[in-house]
């Protein structure tokens, strides 16, 4: 779906905050960074969950929560605007000081391809900082047919969280389909948090209760601005 140009990170009027930009920005910074990409649409305890166990089982000082632009394979599926999401994703993570946001994908216009985005990471962080990629199983398993996968492995390590209901992908198969994916691809299972994005949006457009499925915080943001509801779509 084409969201034309995007909006401002933050949605404007009264009272509207700037983000502040992340710590070592420009500054070389050398080390590990955990990446994790969606459309947080919206973001909930699962998003949270995953990237908490990524940081504490691999080590990562910082996970950057960069939510996507113009998701790729999403093209005919309505997507909530920007300026919500990356909102709605600072809300979420404002209480954990290794998270952190990047806007540099909501902020550039085309498709949102991963390839991009690590580049751009690179360019903002420095060549020699370390990238792990976080996703699920479920998207490792349709790796190969990511936008330029081989390019993808030579710019991050692969961070693939077990969900439940999944079964944990053939790595051996992988890296002999793709033979510079070896050692660069990570399995960690996660708490068993399984909540999705299209439920929670089904659920506030019912009426349905989403307490204890997303931050108090994102909860209040999307009654505030009427998000979800049926009448929203049309």
């Amino acid at each position: 779906m084409d969201l034309g140009p995007h909006p401002s990170p933050l949605p404007g009027g009264e009272g509207a905050e700037q983000l502040p930009s992340p710590p070592g920005r420009g500054a070389g910074g050398e080390g590990r960074l955990g990446v994790f990409g969606g459309t947080f649409d919206p973001p909930h305890y699962g998003h949270l969950a995953i990237a908490e166990e990524a940081a504490e089982q691999l080590g990562l000082p910082r996970v950057l929560f960069a939510p996507t632009g113009q998701p790729p394979h999403k093209p005919g599926a309505p997507v909530t605007a920007a300026a919500h999401r990356v909102r709605m994703t600072a809300l979420a993570i404002a209480d954990n000081p290794r998270f952190e946001l990047s806007c540099v994908d909501v902020e550039r216009p085309g498709p949102s391809y991963t390839v991009e985005l690590l580049a751009l990471l690179h360019a903002e962080y420095g060549a020699a900082t370390e990238l792990y990629f976080i996703c699920g199983m479920d998207m490792l398993a349709s790796f190969l047919t990511w936008h330029e996968p081989a390019q993808i492995i030579a710019r991050c390590q692969l961070v693939a969280v077990t969900r439940p209901g999944y079964a944990a992908v053939d790595v051996a198969a992988l890296e002999a389909a793709l033979p510079a994916a070896r050692g660069r691809i990570h399995l960690l299972r996660a708490p068993g948090l399984d909540i999705s994005g299209t439920e929670l949006r089904a659920r506030v457009a019912a009426g349905r209760s989403i307490r204890y499925l997303v931050p108090p915080v994102v909860a209040a943001y999307i009654a505030e601005h009427v998000l979800y509801r049926r009448d929203a779509w049309a």
